[in-house]
């Protein structure tokens, strides 16, 4: 019982340090809210397949149009006996990024179909990029809320990633992301320690607009 209790009692703590962090103009779920991309991660700690997979499965559920779910994942694990897949995505990413990815448990690209079948036909899907967009967003979550960092980025050799991977012209290659185990802030470099908080966000007035659309102010 005691244990139940100090249990409630720190996640209630945590939970008031992050809302001292973010704040919402509206109440919302507070996964949502304080979920965010960190850094540091733990070189100690991998994930096995049970701890892995449900996060795909997150994001197998995401909706799309005519349900063509057009986005693919390919990952590889550190420190497991297949190191040249390791290895061959982790050489995509730009020194900036390998500085703190190293770190990851799990490295992944994430590559989006660009035709869709509907009605017995082949079409160009106007809408795959957005589609492979909200299953990432449920990876994420699911990630969040297990504990775990989910951490997109953008700096990576595309063009090397299609070679590398054998991914087929009828694919984009979206993003790459690093998961991991949270870990300490000083695992990261000196320039990046700093920036390991979580970001702000525009306010609601910049981004949603009633009727048409409206200039930004500069």
């Amino acid at each position: 019982m005691r244990k139940d209790i100090s249990n409630q009692l720190s996640n209630i703590v945590l939970e008031r340090e992050e809302e001292r962090v973010r704040r919402s103009e509206y109440k919302i779920n507070s996964l949502i809210l304080n979920r965010w991309s960190s850094r540091a991660m733990s070189d100690a700690e991998e994930l096995s397949n049970e701890e892995l997979m449900p996060l795909f499965e997150a994001a197998r559920w995401a909706p799309s149009s005519v349900n063509a779910q057009p986005w693919r994942f390919i990952y590889a694990k550190r420190n497991t006996a297949r190191a040249e897949d390791w290895n061959r995505l982790f050489n995509l990413l730009v020194d900036a990024n390998k500085d703190w990815a190293k770190n990851a448990a799990v490295l992944i690209v994430v590559v989006s179909k660009k035709e869709l079948e509907y009605n017995g036909r082949v079409l160009p899907s106007v809408t795959h990029q957005f589609d492979t967009g909200a299953a990432w967003e449920n990876l994420a979550l699911e990630a969040s809320s297990r504990g775990l960092v989910a951490h997109a980025l953008a700096g990576f050799d595309y063009e090397k990633a299609r070679r590398d991977l054998d991914i087929p012209d009828e694919y984009d290659v979206m993003a790459m992301v690093a998961i991991g185990k949270r870990g300490p802030k000083e695992s990261l470099p000196l320039k990046l320690q700093e920036r390991e908080i979580p970001s702000e966000r525009k306010p609601l007035e910049e981004i949603v607009m009633e009727g048409h659309f409206k200039q930004e102010r500069n």
